[in-house]
């Protein structure tokens, strides 16, 4: 079955931490709550799409560590195909740390691409009839 559309880009892990306000340098804050789910442009394009009901596969890399279920079984449970995801062999699977200020809603986000950096050509071009097949490439 084609898809009607074909996500190349980035999978993150998040981890959303609400707090007070933003720490000052040195400073511990208490969070009230933590959050672990799945994060990245690309796999959050491919979420919302089918969610929304389009048939969406996703290119991409992850590592081969725990937060890699995470991001793969967020991805499933939405209906993404992610055939086309790679496990990078000793990498990390990308992660975001975001801190949330609860009175005002800015936030502040830090990245660890991990995996992420690792997505080859080679692999890509390993979807060469996906992409053929799609309506649409994002």
């Amino acid at each position: 079955m084609a898809n009607d559309i074909v996500v190349v880009g980035s999978m993150n892990v998040d981890i959303t931490m609400r707090t007070p306000g933003f720490p000052e340098p040195g400073e511990t804050l208490r969070a009230s709550d933590v959050t672990l789910g799945p994060g990245g442009k690309g796999l959050n394009q491919a979420i919302a799409a089918a969610r929304l009901g389009a048939r969406v596969c996703m290119v991409g890399s992850v590592g081969d560590d725990a937060l890699a279920e995470v991001a793969l079984r967020a991805a499933m449970d939405a209906g993404v195909d992610t055939s086309h995801v790679a496990c990078a062999k000793d990498a990390t699977t990308g992660t975001a740390s975001i801190v949330v200020d609860e009175s005002s809603g800015e936030n502040a986000i830090v990245v660890a691409g991990g995996a992420n950096g690792l997505l080859s050509p080679a692999h890509v071009r390993t979807a060469e009839d996906t992409f053929r097949n799609a309506q649409a490439v994002s």
